[in-house]
């Protein structure tokens, strides 16, 4: 008990609310790279929009950028809603989780400022793929020997939860792949993720 006294924890709330704090940072910072021309007040209706129309390629790297850290947000939610402690490793685990998501938010910025080169897009994929493996290992740390998560939990659950966890990385090291021959579909190839998160929840639901 006196040893169990003295290990340093950190209580799993604080661990939980600390990560939604850094996930509304990261998207913030997402949304203030976008970059808002200075426009005169003497431009027609169609001057006026085809400014606005320029910057598309900016605003669709933002929405894309925004529904990823929304699946990341989402995944770790339902990661750590069945998760029932915080050792000190698995705190340690979840801050290098969090540095990850805000330099995803940096690399969103490269991809909005220079989304034309292949540079920035194989560095965004690169963070995105670290992210959602990192995000696996901290499920298999709290489930391999299930006593940070309820052992009424059915294994085929827990299995479920780690495919789809590494779909995510699959897609994006194809997209990279793909961006060898065509960035432009690369890019689209991440739309994929959806309907294989369906087929892997439908088919792992217990």
């Amino acid at each position: 008990m006196a040893t169990d006294a003295f290990t340093p924890k950190v209580k799993l709330e604080h661990v939980i609310s600390f990560s939604d704090a850094v996930f509304a940072f990261a998207i913030t910072l997402m949304a203030i790279s976008i970059d808002i021309p200075d426009l005169p007040t003497n431009l027609t209706q169609s001057q006026l929009f085809g400014k606005l129309y320029e910057m598309y390629p900016q605003v669709e790297s933002y929405l894309i950028s925004f529904a990823i850290i929304a699946i990341f947000w989402v995944s770790y939610h339902q990661v750590f809603n069945h998760i029932m402690g915080s050792p000190i490793q698995m705190v340690y685990l979840n801050l290098l989780f969090l540095m990850l998501i805000t330099l995803l938010s940096l690399s969103t910025s490269l991809v909005i400022n220079y989304g034309s080169y292949h540079i920035p897009y194989i560095i965004y994929c690169t963070i995105v793929i670290m992210t959602s493996s990192l995000l696996a290992v901290i499920w298999w740390y709290a489930t391999r020997d299930r006593k940070l998560i309820n052992k009424n939990i059915h294994p085929l659950f827990v299995k479920g939860v780690m495919v789809n966890l590494l779909s995510l990385p699959a897609v994006f090291s194809l997209s990279i792949f793909v961006s060898f021959m065509d960035l432009n579909i690369a890019q689209y190839i991440w739309l994929g993720i959806v309907p294989l998160s369906f087929i892997i929840r439908k088919k792992y639901k217990h």
